[in-house]
């Protein structure tokens, strides 16, 4: 499965990506909203982790990015 970690925050991104490589699947990683949409359209990932609050593009706005043709499944993550 590919998954896509969207977060500002290094430690939540880290932490979720050493959970999903211990478990064999393929992780891409963005620090922000653009480098999230960028990695979206290039990798179509199955699962996507996406941060609410990021400087930039904020979750729901990387969302109406992605309109209709998002795929994969999303969760919304908070701290």
């Amino acid at each position: 499965m590919k998954v896509l970690v969207i977060d500002d925050e290094a430690l939540i991104r880290k932490s979720l990506i050493r959970a999903f490589k211990a478990k064999g699947h393929e992780v891409f990683e963005a620090p922000d909203g653009l480098e999230g949409v960028r990695l979206w359209r290039e990798h179509k990932p199955d699962l996507i982790f996406l941060d609410v609050l990021m400087p930039g593009l904020t979750g729901p706005q990387v969302l109406r990015e992605m309109g209709p043709e998002r795929s994969g499944k999303v969760v919304l993550i908070s701290a």
